[in-house]
């Protein structure tokens, strides 16, 4: 039987802070429908757990542009931790939203984040938790209007993923939003908007999205026997249409979580789209044109964001920052506002050729965040190859700089099996990290932490008619390991060759995958088993392949399907894209000799053809045999136009900010340390902030303390700290109206002031009730508050419970002599196990100050009110609420239950009061 969710969030799920829909940024619009409030009802869901979702910038921003709509709701929902989706099948209550709690069959468009091949089994496994069935067949009710109580949401897809190659999970959805959504969900709304008014059943309705450039009905297409797919009817598009939006980044600011996540960070997009033309690199060619964003729009969507969110961290976001021209004059503009405030810079993987002192100055700091770079491969006929653009003389000069300027530890990334490598390109690897080690090693060592990926064809890149065999990526990882061996400071991780020939098998696949798919996810394939248990996620997937029949197909991929430069001829040019594709077609197709694998014909139909993502198959061939030659391609954004065929009407065109002067650094932020007074703040821990943990309170304090722009003063070491000192900490679940926490600050304020800048700022279940100088006596400087803490005063429930642990009604005598004999007696001992592990028996009776029972009690209550004052000093002397109920059982040799707990006061030492 269905449950309340606040009857599941409770301590006992796994960090139950990330449910509660109530972060900064959260967004809580009316759910009744009236004329001039909610029509429409979003939920973007995130088939991740909540630290992977809440970070995710595309997200964040889709989230606010649609609550931004009039008329439109979006609540967000996420992958629930194993214990909380086991609470919710043994209660058989479906997955809700975060915001509303509601169940997400109650809202009319629920979108899933596609962005990795083998991430549906998660969308899978939420749809199922919602209890909302899987396919867009099954949810399919003939002549049902949208608000028909029988009616189910609408399910769409959007994401890299869903837009390279929906195929595989086609059966799933109900419609695929291709590319940028910033537009085209606000598009989609409206269309929903107006069909739940006019009544339309749903399969007009859909057909009206159809309609909508950018939205791809799979129900209205099929699959030919090639594995294209070709419209059932005439009146949806043959082609869909990739959509383009323009980033504004003041939509990326929001949604400061309460625990922390992956990115725990503030984001801002500076450039959408590349036009580097990494031939391997899918992204690149699913985001072109490139699109700078203007520099006054990002500084102040970065100054608005820092002082709105409290953050001590942003990054700037780009498939390649170092060619936002305006990033050095930018980044130093920032950095020198910001120096006094301890905010620190982090860029991702960047181009190390444009990496120079300027960027070294604005990513460096007391607070040095890493550094990536991505050379791809080891030697320069590899780069030119894969079209990268960096020579060996670029990638020495930004690792030395790097080096110079401070960093020890360099990550770098690399690839295999990329085509055309032979096992001298490989070798190369390890020879580059070696001469970049020798060239760059002084004084300070320089270590470098390598991730070695192996090579995944994309559609819609030039190599997505090539692959390489298991067998080979194992043989190749073995040759690099050997080379690396007695090799110091250096770390290597090596990708699972197992996923990645199942991201190429489910990447390039066609409609037959769904059944794959369904199966792997019944099987108990997601996304935590390959981190879990990649033995056990595998084995899900390899016998969904079998039950589907399509083993050989696989087997076809893990030998390595094509390979374009294994049928080049002596005169270097590729394979006839005429000539027939020599591949098998079913299970009973002989295998292809051991050699070679066949060569492909470019020109035959593949399952995403249909997709119109503006980059011409033709470029796609040509380019293709560009890379046989190892010829490069300039970038269009900077040079010549490649002619790729994006730039037009329907996808815009390069838009490139011209460099910015770069203002004279002022140097790093250096932390106040003299501190000018102590303020001491009372405040509270209410309702739902009782799931929050206390590090999680801590974090919630230091940005709070941050927006509020208070002067607080910073520790000394490597990585300084604000100080803010609190007394104790509270145990997860409890409430307390008497937490008690010291801020030192570098300026005298007025603590009314201080009081009200911290109200304005927190939630009103942390309510803040006084701030008060803690003064320093003549010539004697105030002890800290953890040292004058002596005890606490609490409020417990507890409930006695009969021999077969029934609660039972309560007999007030028995009660007051129960806590009449734990108060006269003068030991008892209760089992003690120390952080070492170490198990003492301690005498917790000599920590009890006080204990009463609490009136009224009222007939046929199940359970009392206690209130206990004990010890609660910070060396390890105190008394716990559970404690006093152990102290129960003892005396009156029966168990008892405990239930809220509420801390209503902490006592300080009296000179300290």
């Amino acid at each position: 039987m269905a449950v309340a969710v606040e009857h599941l969030l409770n301590p006992d799920v796994s960090r139950p802070a990330r449910y509660l829909g109530t972060e900064l940024g959260a967004v809580h619009k009316p759910w009744v429908f009236d004329r001039h409030q909610t029509q429409v009802r979003w939920a973007l869901t995130y088939p991740e757990i909540y630290e992977v979702g809440a970070s995710n910038l595309g997200h964040i921003i889709l989230y606010n542009i649609i609550n931004a709509q009039p008329r439109q709701l979006c609540d967000r929902a996420y992958l629930p931790a194993p214990d909380l989706s086991a609470k919710l099948r043994d209660t058989d209550t479906p997955l809700f939203a975060v915001e509303s709690r509601r169940s997400l069959k109650d809202f009319d468009i629920l979108g899933f984040s596609l962005s990795y091949e083998l991430g549906a089994t998660n969308i899978l496994e939420m749809l199922d938790l919602a209890q909302i069935p899987l396919t867009a067949r099954e949810r399919s009710v003939p002549d049902r209007p949208r608000d028909h109580p029988d009616s189910w949401p609408l399910i769409f897809a959007g994401g890299q993923t869903a837009t390279s190659n929906p195929e595989p999970y086609a059966e799933f959805f109900d419609f695929i939003a291709l590319g940028d959504g910033e537009e085209l969900l606000p598009e989609i709304g409206l269309i929903v908007e107006e069909g739940k008014a006019a009544g339309l059943g749903r399969e007009a309705l859909l057909l009206d999205l159809a309609q909508v450039p950018g939205v791809y009905v799979p129900q209205f297409y099929a699959m030919a026997g090639d594995g294209s797919v070709h419209p059932l009817r005439p009146d949806v598009p043959p082609r869909i249409l990739r959509r383009v939006a323009t980033p504004i980044p003041a939509y990326s600011i929001g949604l400061v979580s309460y625990v922390q996540t992956v990115h725990d960070r503030l984001t801002l997009e500076i450039r959408r789209g590349c036009t580097r033309g990494c031939r391997f690199c899918q992204p690149g060619m699913l985001t072109r044109p490139a699109r700078d964003v203007e520099p006054e729009a990002v500084v102040e969507a970065i100054e608005k964001g820092i002082r709105a969110t409290g953050h001590n961290e942003f990054s700037l976001l780009s498939l390649s920052c170092s060619d936002y021209l305006a990033l050095p004059g930018l980044g130093m503009e920032i950095k020198n506002r910001l120096k006094d405030e301890n905010i620190s810079l982090s860029l991702p993987s960047q181009r190390v050729d444009r990496f120079d002192e300027n960027i070294a100055n604005i990513l460096g700091g007391v607070r040095k965040t890493g550094i990536t770079f991505a050379p791809e491969a080891g030697t320069q006929r590899m780069r030119d190859i894969v079209n990268k653009g960096l020579t060996n003389e670029e990638l020495l000069r930004g690792v030395r700089e790097a080096h110079r300027q401070g960093w020890t530890k360099i990550k770098l990334y690399f690839m295999i099996g990329l085509p055309g490598e032979t096992d001298a390109d490989v070798v190369g690897i390890a020879e580059t990290v070696r001469w970049l080690r020798q060239e760059c090693q002084g004084r300070r060592r320089l270590d470098f932490n390598l991730t070695i990926s192996n090579f995944t064809p994309k559609p819609h890149t030039p190599f997505q008619w090539h692959s390489v065999s298991t067998t080979e990526f194992s043989r190749k990882q073995r040759l690099l390991q050997g080379e690396f061996r007695g090799m110091g400071g250096v770390k290597i991780n090596f990708t699972d060759v197992r996923i990645s020939a199942m991201e190429d098998f489910v990447g390039r696949g066609d409609r037959r995958l769904g059944a794959v798919v369904r199966r792997a996810w019944e099987l108990g394939a997601g996304m935590d088993s390959w981190w879990e248990s990649v033995d056990k996620a595998f084995a899900a997937w390899t016998q969904a392949i079998e039950e589907s029949d399509l083993t050989w197909k696989y087997r076809q991929v893990e030998a390595g399907e094509w390979n374009l430069f294994a049928h080049r001829s002596d005169s270097g040019t590729p394979p006839d894209p005429d000539s027939p594709l020599d591949s098998p077609e079913s299970p009973e197709s002989p295998e292809f000799p051991d050699s070679h694998p066949p060569a492909p014909n470019l020109q035959a139909a593949l399952p995403w053809d249909h997709l119109d993502t503006g980059i011409d198959k033709q470029w796609l061939i040509d380019d293709l045999a560009r890379a046989l030659e190892a010829a490069t391609v300039p970038d269009c954004s900077f040079e010549g136009c490649s002619h790729c065929g994006v730039c037009g009407v329907d996808f815009g065109h390069n838009v490139v900010v011209p460099p910015l002067p770069i203002p004279r650094f002022e140097g790093h932020f250096q932390p106040p340390k003299e501190r000018a007074q102590r303020l001491r703040v009372h405040f509270g821990k209410l309702g739902d902030m009782r799931l929050l943990s206390h590090l999680d309170l801590l974090r919630l304090w230091e940005r709070t303390v941050r927006r509020a722009q208070l002067p607080i003063a910073f520790s000394g070491g490597f990585h300084p700290s604000p100080r803010i000192v609190p007394a104790n900490a509270l145990s997860l679940g409890s409430t307390s109206s008497a937490e008690l926490l010291d801020l030192e600050l570098t300026e005298e304020r007025d603590p009314a002031v201080v009081l009200a800048q911290l109200q304005a700022h927190f939630p009103a279940t942390i309510p803040v009730y006084s701030v008060t100088v803690v003064p320093d006596r003549p010539g004697v400087k105030s002890l800290a508050l953890t040292q004058v803490l002596e005890e606490a005063q609490y409020s417990i429930g507890v409930t006695a419970l009969d021999g077969e642990g029934v609660a039972e009604a309560v007999d007030r005598p028995l009660w007051l002599g129960w806590v009449a004999q734990v108060l006269a007696a003068t030991t008892i001992e209760l089992e003690h196990t120390t952080k070492s592990g170490k198990v003492q028996w301690v005498n917790v009776r000599d920590r009890l100050v006080s204990l009463e029972l609490r009136p009224p009690l009222e007939s046929g209550d199940l359970g009392v009110t206690l209130t206990y004052r004990g010890s609660c000093r910070n060396d390890g002397t105190l008394l716990r609420p559970e404690q006093v109920v152990q102290m129960l059982g003892q005396v009156a040799n029966r168990e008892f239950q405990l239930g809220r707990i509420h801390r209503d006061r902490l006592f300080l030492q009296e000179a300290a009061v």
